[in-house]
């Protein structure tokens, strides 16, 4: 019988590669290219959740999921309702002072600090504060760096990153928000503030003070809310750290240089404490993840699935740059919806039938934590514990063409050695994560369906150390992620986008039709989380 399956997949795979031999891949790029410019168009005003123009991109993905056949699979029609609660700081009416030596030192929540909202805040909190090096614990590891520091009743303060001895799953995982804040909390803490790595920030921190009025937001569900008792949250200005470290007889500089050169942390005391006024608006609004199913045939394996994700959010209206307020999300990540939809069109113009089911899940409120995908991995719309892998399009960045693919969990489970297998078929070569500290396989939608465990891969175009390929991504972080001129009018190569849309159609299919269910590794972290 297996013999019969393998000569069935040989023959497919030699169908599939005179198939994509006699594309036209400017053509089917053009077609994805379609869907970004209705989904990342001014009128809908960067789809922020809960907004109209999420509202209506929403009803553009459920209007292209009938199209290409694909069965609704929300709770009503297409739609998951998730409702949310909102957090918005009244920064006027808002203060956070370092108290030092009984004086007060008023910090700008611009240039000094950024509020963050992860947790309804408290209104009024004054606390000692700490410094834990990178703030987390592992027990597996015995390493921990709240060790003989007394963090009870305090704000602990820590640099952004983790040593770099440690497997990168598995400090990936612990520097995941909710489990670092479970650590904290679990030890007394009642706030936190984050310092970032200046080395590791994806956008220049004056950017980033852009956007620290928009809405935050938690899911409305208490169950699923991960940041309980957290009072005060804030992320510091690196450039401004050592105000934090005055009297302490350590500065910024060490902790720099320490991390550098892979030295432990040091954990200490901090000569000051947090007082801060915090006014919230707050508010509720309801947004939809859209779900469709594209059935499978076999009696048995059709009622297994197979993910395929994107995110359809992104940060709407915003402070402006160079004039322009709309934050339209072309790449982050109308292209990866963009690509679930083409991957779907294809299936069904092609008639294709698969063994398992494909669920196309293009989530909500990714952008303000992954909460359309946690809600979804909680609540999944068809059975939980028949969904077998993700496959995750977020922000893959067609910038230039197709010779690598940087995979993020490619050596984590079966996977990897599928999509191996199909980029070789096209001629790609396959990288690992290149950049682990940038904890990218945590901080897309995959991460909520691992932590239920379900196998996932990410996905990014792939570059050689040192190329211009590398400076295109580079530039393309620095200037457009998270930026307006994340728009319809940057160049992409729509032929290479077009090329990654069909290498994950391969790998989707083969997944579908393999006899296994995909298996984490033996040796992975993230095997733990399976049922």
């Amino acid at each position: 019988m297996k013999k019969n399956f393998f000569a069935g997949i040989l023959v497919l795979a030699a169908v599939s590669a005179v198939a994509a031999a006699n594309t036209d891949w400017n053509a089917e790029g053009q077609r994805w290219w379609a869907h970004i410019q209705y989904l990342a168009d001014d009128k809908l005003e960067g789809r922020l959740t809960g907004s109209e123009g999420h509202r209506k991109a929403a009803g553009y993905v459920a209007g292209k999921f009938a199209t290409a056949g694909l069965k609704p699979a929300g709770t009503e029609g297409y739609f998951q309702p998730v409702a949310f609660d909102v957090l918005q700081i009244d920064e006027p009416n808002s203060s956070v002072e370092i108290l030092r030596d009984g004086k007060a030192e008023l910090l700008s929540l611009a240039e000094d600090v950024q509020i963050s909202l992860r947790s309804d805040p408290a209104e009024t909190i004054e606390a000692p504060a700490v410094f834990a090096g990178y703030g987390f614990a592992i027990p597996e590891k015995n390493y921990d760096d709240l060790a003989g520091l007394d963090v009870h009743g305090k704000i602990v303060v820590y640099f952004a990153g983790g040593p770099a001895a440690l497997p990168g799953p598995l400090k990936s995982h612990f520097q995941f928000g909710s489990e670092r804040w479970k650590t904290l909390k679990s030890a007394g803490a009642i706030g936190l503030m984050v310092i970032a790595n200046p080395r590791s920030m994806d956008i220049p921190w004056a950017r980033q003070a852009l956007s620290r009025t928009q809405p935050q937001m938690t899911l409305h569900e208490s169950a699923l809310q991960s940041y309980g008792g957290m009072r005060f949250a804030a992320y510091i200005n690196p450039e401004h750290a050592d105000k934090f470290f005055a009297g302490t007889g350590h500065n910024f500089a060490e902790i720099l240089a320490a991390d550098a050169e892979q030295k432990p942390l040091p954990h200490f005391p901090l000569a000051v404490s947090i007082r801060a006024k915090l006014a919230v608006k707050r508010s509720q609004v309801e947004s939809p993840n859209v779900v469709g199913v594209l059935p499978g045939n076999d009696p048995t394996l059709k009622t297994e699935y197979v993910a395929l994700s994107a995110h359809l959010d992104h940060l709407g209206v915003g402070e402006p740059i160079n004039g322009d307020s709309i934050y339209n999300g072309a790449m982050d990540d109308a292209s990866g919806v963009a690509s679930l939809l083409e991957i779907a069109r294809t299936l069904h113009d092609s008639g294709t039938k698969l063994k398992r089911s494909l669920v196309f899940v293009v989530v909500t409120a990714e952008e303000k934590g992954l909460l359309g995908s946690w809600y979804f991995a909680n609540h999944p719309s068809v059975p939980a514990e028949g969904i077998v892998a993700d496959l995750n399009m977020d922000m893959f960045l067609p910038l230039h063409a197709l010779h690598y693919l940087e995979v993020q969990g490619l050596d984590e489970s079966s996977l990897g050695e599928d999509i191996r297998t199909v980029a070789k078929a096209a001629h790609v070569q396959i990288q690992s994560d290149k950049e682990p500290d940038r904890n990218l396989f945590i901080r897309s939608d995959q991460y909520s369906f691992i932590r239920r465990g379900v196998p996932a891969l990410a996905f990014k175009f792939g570059y050689l150390p040192g190329s211009k390929e590398e400076s295109l991504h580079k530039e393309w972080l620095k200037n457009r992620y998270h930026a307006p001129s994340d728009d319809v009018n940057q160049p992409v190569d729509l032929a290479a986008a077009a090329q990654f849309n069909h290498i994950v159609l391969e790998l989707a299919e083969r997944v579908a039709n393999s006899p296994e269910r995909p298996q984490w590794n033996k040796d992975s972290f993230f095997r733990r989380f399976a049922k």
